[in-house]
């Protein structure tokens, strides 16, 4: 299983991303597809999750500017990242699971994570 992880880049406050995560090796329209961040001396922290049903979830601090979507054909999933703020600076990455809803945010359930991709958000 691969997860390979782009987009990132460095950007200024209130400007837009879009990262893509392109998954192989499993059968993609299965698994429930996280997003996960990580800044300098913190913990990886989850951002959203889109569950294999298309239902979607978010942290709250992301709530109204990250969206999450996914193409089963491309066997791809998306954030969109919206009005970004310098506090979303951080290595993001994608993982998959197969893990039940109460478990979902929890980053130690996932099966395959990705590389991860630079998101720097200037002031």
């Amino acid at each position: 299983v691969q997860l390979q992880a782009s987009g990132g880049g460095l950007v200024q406050a209130g400007d837009s991303l879009r990262l893509s995560c392109a998954a192989s090796g499993l059968t993609f329209s299965n698994y429930n597809m996280g997003w996960f961040r990580q800044a300098p001396g913190k913990e990886r922290e989850f951002v959203s999750v889109i569950r294999w049903t298309g239902a979607t979830y978010y942290t709250d601090s992301v709530k109204g500017r990250f969206t999450i979507s996914r193409d089963n054909a491309e066997k791809k999933v998306y954030l969109q990242m919206n009005s970004l703020l310098p506090e979303d600076t951080a290595v993001y990455y994608c993982a998959a699971t197969r893990v039940v809803l109460s478990s979902i945010t929890n980053a130690a359930y996932y099966n395959y994570w990705g590389q991860g991709t630079q998101v720097t958000v200037s002031s």
